[in-house]
């Protein structure tokens, strides 16, 4: 990671922070999910800077990205997106999203197709109406809001006990992007979320969506479903993993990814 680089862009009035692995190869933008950031991306990245030119931006409310007052539904998400692929001139990137950050792809992809190359949705949040419903009366912004008032060390000894098999980077990289997530990032679960059928059924560009086994938000059911509305999208399962599949079965996901990228970058 010492030879990558930062920077700071303009959306939408705000100013979006960015890690870039930089060079003259094909661009990839990856898109954490709530209580990500884009430092989280790092294995990844490492598995493919050799060959891409990897783009990892701080959300909105997220990492060090600015922090409005409002705006953040998936619509502000997908906007800031796009105006960081003009603001950083990147030609036809390949967009990447993970939860949170796969929605915002799908929305992306759907508006602006044709200045991507293609789109991986892993495991977004193509959630039914009632399971929204759910999320959003649930207690989960009280949690985070407890969370924020614990010292790091406390807040790593928990995740390393429910995901002892993550490594120790990974742990460390999601705990501290978690402190760093704003409340008000969590308006991104009030419903409702944009209708993903339609999404899916619009984009006009290859697609492979990444499921987990489970515990994932996508089933295999619902991506065969989504598989018939598009035929341009791919579906690739991950057993062993559930909706962290990035980070649950990290060398795993990056040869499905790596596989997709080399297919659509080669056209």
């Amino acid at each position: 990671m010492t030879n990558w680089m930062t920077g700071v862009c303009e959306a939408n009035g705000i100013k979006i922070h960015y890690l870039r692995t930089g060079g003259s190869k094909p661009p990839v933008v990856l898109l954490h999910g709530l209580t990500g950031s884009g430092g989280c991306w790092s294995p990844l990245a490492r598995a493919l800077e050799g060959e891409y030119d990897v783009v990892m931006p701080d959300a909105r409310g997220h990492g060090n990205s600015s922090a409005p007052l409002n705006g953040y539904r998936y619509n502000d998400h997908a906007s800031d997106v796009v105006e960081l692929i003009q603001g950083l001139g990147l030609a036809a990137p390949v967009l990447l999203g993970h939860s949170m950050g796969g929605m915002t792809a799908t929305m992306v992809a759907s508006e602006v197709a044709t200045a991507i190359r293609g789109v991986i949705l892993a495991d977004p949040t193509f959630l039914s109406p009632q399971r929204q419903r759910e999320v959003h009366e649930s207690d989960v912004v009280d949690q985070h809001r407890r969370l924020l008032g614990s010292n790091k060390s406390d807040v790593l000894a928990q995740a390393r006990f429910r995901h002892p098999h993550r490594s120790s980077e990974l742990v460390e990289l999601l705990a501290q992007a978690r402190l760093q997530t704003r409340i008000g990032a969590f308006d991104i679960l009030t419903p409702p979320n944009p209708e993903y059928h339609r999404l899916v059924s619009t984009i006009y560009i290859p697609g492979l969506l990444v499921i987990g086994g489970n515990g994932a938000v996508v089933s295999l059911e619902t991506a065969r479903e989504l598989q018939s509305l598009n035929h341009r999208l791919w579906v690739e399962q991950i057993q062993d993993a559930g909706h962290g599949l990035p980070y649950d079965q990290p060398d795993r996901f990056a040869a499905v990814v790596r596989s997709f990228l080399r297919s659509v970058c080669a056209s």
